[in-house]
């Protein structure tokens, strides 16, 4: 029989205080959606009323040869209209990615208290935390996903400190995609008028984290939400999604597109990486590309997890458009700001769309 959890302090005890998350919940047994989780009308998510993105993917292999140009506009076109785009061909390993997923559902499988160990107010490393929603006490209604974060500073403390349960695979991950980063990075910088050098990857991609992401399977998903409305903070987001789809984005109002302020699913392509651009990149490209508003979608049917990889510039680092862009423009539209002091802002408040940019904007934007 369920437990019936008194009240919502009851709730949010056994979901975050002792570790179980969403999927202590659902393997509880539970027949209904705790009122915690029932999200306010205009959050739910219909999937009835979605289109699927039907942008090919990128073929990543073609860069450097005779297609060079033609796949570097398409990367372009992607960031400045979408902010999503997927990629075939990107160098890491596809047995890499299918172990990767199993490898998440099997951490999140793990006992309650193995897992607890990583919560934020306990984990033994600065490195590693475990948690579940966003921000759990400023939400008005909690997300339905539990998820595991790591941060990169270098191999041996990854190797000592990230659980040994998902470790290996999680570093092989980052290791493998950092190719791709940076060839991403010199397209998108190439097409500002930015050459790429070791300073501008340290300035852009310092700081790297690696998530896994479990989303329960949901007795009324319809109800519920997996991610609310968001952009992601840093520069860069390299995205394993499984089989299962759930992942929706905003075609922003600014676009040149028949579709603009409607929301798109992101449809899982065998192989492919999903690739999003971050705050961070709107900033230096001065509004050029967009940061992608997302949102995830729970389901009914199975579990599902994805993987994404957060690249960042470093806490420390300052960030302001790029002058070569403002330059062209005439005007800087967002103004410098030190990105750790962005991070505070994003972290400190609940997710709400693209909220979050205002804090960089200029006064005259």
């Amino acid at each position: 029989m369920a437990p019936s959890f008194d009240n919502e302090s009851s709730l949010f005890n056994f979901v975050v205080r002792d570790g179980n998350g969403v999927k202590g919940i659902v393997d509880s047994g539970i027949s209904k959606v705790p009122q915690a989780y029932i999200q306010p009308p205009a959050e739910q998510i219909n999937k009835n009323n979605a289109t699927k993105c039907e942008i090919p993917p990128i073929d990543l292999s073609k860069l450097d040869g005779p297609e060079h140009d033609q796949v570097v506009n398409q990367i372009v076109r992607a960031a400045e209209t979408l902010g999503f785009f997927q990629v075939i061909n990107h160098g890491v390993p596809i047995e890499l990615l299918e172990s990767l997923k199993q490898t998440a559902h099997n951490f999140f499988a793990l006992p309650a208290e193995r897992k607890a160990v990583y919560r934020k107010e306990v984990s033994p490393s600065p490195l590693v935390k475990y948690g579940t929603s966003f921000v759990p006490e400023k939400e008005r209604a909690l997300e339905w996903k539990d998820y595991i974060s790591m941060a990169y500073t270098n191999d041996d403390e990854a190797i000592q400190q990230w659980p040994v349960e998902c470790r290996d695979d999680a570093l092989q991950y980052l290791k493998t995609s950092h190719e791709m980063v940076r060839k991403l990075l010199e397209a998108l910088l190439g097409n500002l008028g930015v050459e790429l050098d070791d300073s501008k990857i340290d300035a852009l991609g310092g700081k790297k984290m690696v998530n896994m992401n479990f989303y329960p399977t949901c007795p009324n998903p319809e109800l519920t939400v997996g991610v609310g409305r968001h952009s992601d903070i840093g520069t860069l987001t390299i995205l394993l999604q499984d089989g299962i789809g759930g992942l929706y984005v905003k075609v922003p109002k600014d676009t040149n597109t028949e579709k603009k302020g409607e929301w798109i699913e992101i449809p899982p392509i065998p192989g492919a990486l999903v690739i999003n651009i971050g705050d961070m990149f709107q900033v230096l490209s001065n509004g050029r590309y967009k940061s992608a508003e997302h949102r995830v979608r729970t389901t009914s049917t199975k579990s599902r997890v994805s993987v994404p990889i957060f690249v960042s510039p470093q806490a420390t680092q300052k960030i302001a458009p790029l002058s070569q862009v403002v330059e062209k423009d005439g005007v800087a539209r967002y103004r410098e700001f030190v990105f750790s002091d962005y991070m505070n802002s994003f972290f400190g408040n609940a997710h709400d769309g693209k909220k979050s940019l205002e804090f960089a904007k200029a006064n005259s934007a």
